[in-house]
């Protein structure tokens, strides 16, 4: 049993209930809480629970359960590429392509639906229609063997890393000192009256998500004032696909933000890797939760690339949530369970995941901004050790904004 876990505690992975005609049924494991595929504005906070779950095997094999699930029950905008993780369907990307590259590809069957340059960001995305009748990994396979020394990716999905449940009502809490210094949030688009500009990366966005809704609030209660959003959801059900993902960071750049919090976690994607170092190469800090499939997962990213910031949760006790993932690092740890956050509808609800474990750093990163060295190390100075003394796998190098949360 590990040791983090106590007996009666439910280490649950909340899920949204929303009505039939407003999202896939679901299945007896809840899917992971997709904007545009589960969850709607419109929908109603439930209290819907994953099983306990009591190791990172059985979190591991739940994970297996719920993409199958997903992909299953994606009306057939949903595929997998090569590697079995779920992308939308028909699609394939090159990342600065050649003419030689793209003349290649449309000689094989392959359709140019679009070469935009990524704004803000210094490079080219190709979104390429896969020949009808073939299947994305096996087109996938052959465009690489077609293209040699090619960047060839499936427009591979992410999704939210922590849900809510249960209506509640707050203790009194008192905003947190204000903190300007912008900051970027790439995730649904929030209800209510947001903090500041949001745009939209996919259909019908933006659109209200109570995701993004509960980031929201909690960048508001540690005095977040200057906060841009890009929804990556809105009502696609392959929304939070890496080509959104690369085009969100590029417009959050240009909008002057410092610090981007992402709680969103999926595959390796090049496309999403490259804008990543692009928007780290002019000055933006980039937040990343680590995500709710447990320690035996393989790693999550966008938390794994190099130098994003990777954050875990804890709980009110400051124990490690047992389904928290893993990075290839680890930074830092803050509240993500026992805590409170808004719905779309602007009523409090308690929330559980690393997704809400991560805005409260990425607020704390921008109200001690500067040169990223120094801001990391003001941070380092205000994490409290938890674990085995000094930097480790469960804690990353400490826990920040311990009292900077809503509890019940």
């Amino acid at each position: 049993m590990p040791r983090n876990w106590t007996n009666g505690a439910a280490a649950a992975v909340l899920a949204l209930a929303t009505p039939a005609s407003a999202q896939l049924a679901l299945p007896a494991v809840p899917l992971p809480p997709v904007s545009g595929l589960v969850e709607r504005a419109t929908g109603t906070v439930g209290d819907t629970l994953a099983p306990v779950v009591t190791s990172a095997r059985e979190l591991a094999r739940l994970r297996v359960v719920r993409l199958d699930e997903l992909v299953r029950r994606s009306r057939g905008l949903i595929e997998r590429d090569v590697l079995g993780a779920p992308a939308r369907r028909g699609e394939l990307l090159l990342t600065d392509p050649t003419p030689e590259q793209l003349a290649k590809a449309k000689a094989a069957g392959f359709a140019v639906l679009e070469n935009e340059p990524i704004e803000g960001l210094g490079f080219t995305v190709a979104r390429l229609r896969v020949p009808e009748r073939e299947t994305l990994s096996g087109a996938q396979k052959r465009l690489v063997g077609l293209l040699p020394g090619a960047n060839v990716s499936a427009d591979l999905l992410h999704f939210q890393a922590g849900g809510v449940a249960f209506p509640a009502e707050p203790q009194a809490a008192a905003p947190g000192a204000s903190v300007t210094t912008p900051i970027g949030v790439i995730d649904g688009a929030p209800g209510g009256a947001a903090l500041g500009e949001a745009r939209g990366f996919a259909k019908n966005a933006p659109l209200a998500s109570n995701h993004g809704s509960a980031i929201a609030s909690l960048l508001a209660l540690c005095g977040a004032r200057d906060v841009r959003f890009a929804d990556v959801y809105g009502a696609d059900p392959a929304g939070g696909n890496a080509l959104a993902l690369a085009r969100a960071l590029g417009w959050l750049v240009t909008q002057g933000v410092r610090v981007v919090t992402i709680s969103l976690v999926g595959p390796a994607s090049p496309v999403v890797a490259k804008a990543v170092a692009a928007a780290q190469a002019r000055g933006v800090a980039v937040v990343a939760a680590v995500g709710n499939d447990g320690p035996a997962a393989p790693p999550s990213y966008p938390a794994s690339y190099p130098g994003v910031i990777a954050v875990t949760a804890v709980d009110g006790r400051n124990r490690a949530l047992i389904e928290a993932g893993r990075a290839s690092h680890l930074d830092y740890a803050a509240p993500g369970a026992d805590i409170l956050a808004s719905d779309a509808r602007g009523r409090w609800v308690r929330v559980r995941g690393t997704s809400y474990a991560t805005p409260l750093v990425a607020a704390r990163l921008a109200a001690a901004w500067g040169p990223k060295r120094v801001a990391l190390a003001r941070l380092d100075q205000e994490a409290r050790d938890l674990g085995p003394r000094g930097a480790d796998p469960t804690y990353g190098r400490g826990l920040l904004c311990e009292t900077c949360r809503r509890i019940h």
